[in-house]
Parts: C-alpha cells; structure tokens; sequence
C-alpha cells in the first residue's frame, strides 16, 4: 500500500497541474515530492521555508484572490505553532482552503515533542463550521483530499503512517456500519479501525467507521445504538469528539467511553508504534479497556 504522505503529494500535484484554480503553500515539509511541480507552476506552488506563521498567511492571502489553496506541512507546526494565523487569516475572513498536516500525534516520534501533535484536532475544533478529515490510509487520502479541494469552506485533513487494511468511501457526515451487533456501539475515527475491528472480535457490538469526523453524523449514531454504551476511539486526544456524542445522544441514557490519547507526556522518543501502545491505542490496549467498560456489574 501506498505511504499516505507521497499520496498526499501526488494528489496535490495532480489537482494544480489540473485545476488553475488551485495553489499549493507548503513549508519545506514534503519537498522532496513537491519540486516538480513547482518548478512548472512557480505561481501556484509556493514553499516559505520554515515559516509557519508566514505559511498560513500565504494561504489565506491566496483564498482571499479566489484561490483554493492547499496549506502543508507537520500538524504541530501548522496548527499548534500557526494557530492564530488558521483563526484570523481563514476562520475570521470567512475564506476556505485546505490545511493538509502530516506526522499525526506520533509519526516523527524521533523528532521528540515539537514533532508530535496530538492535540491538532481538539485545537481546530474550536473553530466553526471546520471540516475535519482523518483519512485511513493512502486511498482515502487521496479521495478526502480531491473532495475537500473540490468543495468550500475550509477544512483539516490528517495524513498520518497508520493505516487501515480496507477502504471506504468518502461521505462527508455518514458513518459506515463496519459491524452491527446487539451490545455497545464503536465509533473508531481515521486509522485505529483495523485495531478496533481486532479488538472487538468476538464481541456481539456495532462498530462504526468515519474518515470524516467534522461534520459529526449524529443522526447516524442514534440509529446504530443497540445499548445505552458508547465507545469512542479517535487517534488524537481523547474526549476531542466527546460532546458531539452527547448532543447526538441528549435524550438517550448512554455511557460513553472516550479513548484517545491520554493527557499525559511520554518523554522517551520511542517508536510511533510504541507511542500507540503506551497510550491504549492498539488493538490490546482497546480490548482492555472494553473489558474493563462492559464488565457487568457485581
């Protein structure tokens, strides 16, 4: 399977080569990958270096002309670092674009704490009406990127090593049915599916799956729900979804359960897949905490 990553690149190049609408911003991130077609559309594709802040204005400035730009770089440089510019430039000028942020929570884990970013999402979420993208692997990296692109308003999509085995379509706003069952209800965002589907053999649950979590298919999960519980797993900081749930859920008794990453600052560097794990995130740190869950009471 292809890394999401050069996906990401190829499809960005493929949209300006083909769109004259479209520009693309990066800050020397994925270069490598991207100089192509720079060097054939020096007016659309623009890297500003190591300057985040610059990075996001760049952006804005173009969506302020009528373009429709693609913004990239790592997550924790384009969101935690450039957060003021994403709020002002795009958000309170009302202009859209594509902020495309890569490394996930742990991807750079050798790269230490600058590098990882798990609080992107619950950042963003701050922002109205954002559209948030959590693609599973490269196949659905490259159709959130080319519907994200195509439609308005701006958008966040999280390209991330960790992927999915199966693919499905992008829709915007719908949960897929992965699994229905009889007892609890498991909603697994962007690439923890192939661990929550491990996690949850042979347990009679529901489980749901969303590339898309911004907009939040609320009328979806109501109508999955078998039993008043309610299992939350996304791969950025746990309880970013939280509320959703509960708007979705605010007539219905339920007991939710969020997992995620935890609040907590792991200051070994480690590996990615290390990260995951001391976190809870992979398939036997999720059965844990099912166990743990919908353990009938004594």
């Amino acid at each position: 399977m292809r890394d999401a990553r050069r996906q990401f690149a190829a499809t960005a190049a493929d949209l300006v080569e083909s769109d004259d609408s479209v520009a693309l911003v990066y800050a020397e991130i994925s270069g490598q990958y991207l100089r192509e077609v720079g060097a054939r559309h020096p007016d659309r594709v623009v890297n500003v270096g190591i300057r985040e802040q610059l990075l996001v204005n760049v952006g804005a400035g173009m969506a302020l002309t009528g373009l429709r730009p693609i913004v990239h770089t790592f997550g924790s440089f384009l969101v935690e670092r450039a957060f003021e510019q994403v709020k002002l430039g795009f958000a309170h000028q009302d202009v859209g674009g594509v902020l495309v942020g890569a490394g996930g929570s742990f991807d750079v884990s050798g790269g230490g704490r600058t590098h990882q970013s798990p609080g992107d999402v619950a950042l963003l979420d701050t922002l109205p009406a954002i559209s948030l993208h959590a693609p599973g692997n490269a196949v659905e990296t490259d159709m959130v990127l080319r519907s994200a692109v195509a439609g308005s308003g701006l958008h966040y999509v999280r390209v991330v090593g960790q992927a999915n085995a199966c693919t499905f379509a992008v829709t915007p706003g719908t949960f897929h049915v992965v699994r229905r069952g009889a007892g609890a209800t498991v909603v697994a965002v962007g690439p923890v599916l192939d661990a929550v589907v491990a996690a949850t053999a042979g347990r009679d649950v529901t489980v749901l799956y969303a590339s898309t979590v911004r907009p939040f298919d609320a009328r979806g999960l109501r109508a999955a729900l078998g039993s008043p519980e309610v299992v939350l797993v996304e791969p950025w900081l746990a309880g970013t979804s939280a509320r959703h749930v509960a708007d979705a859920l605010r007539d219905v008794p339920h007991r939710l359960l969020a997992l995620g990453v935890d609040r907590v600052e792991h200051r070994r560097y480690g590996t990615p897949e290390q990260h995951v794990a001391a976190h809870g995130l992979d398939a036997a740190g999720i059965a844990r905490a099912l166990e743990d869950f919908l353990r009938p009471a004594a």
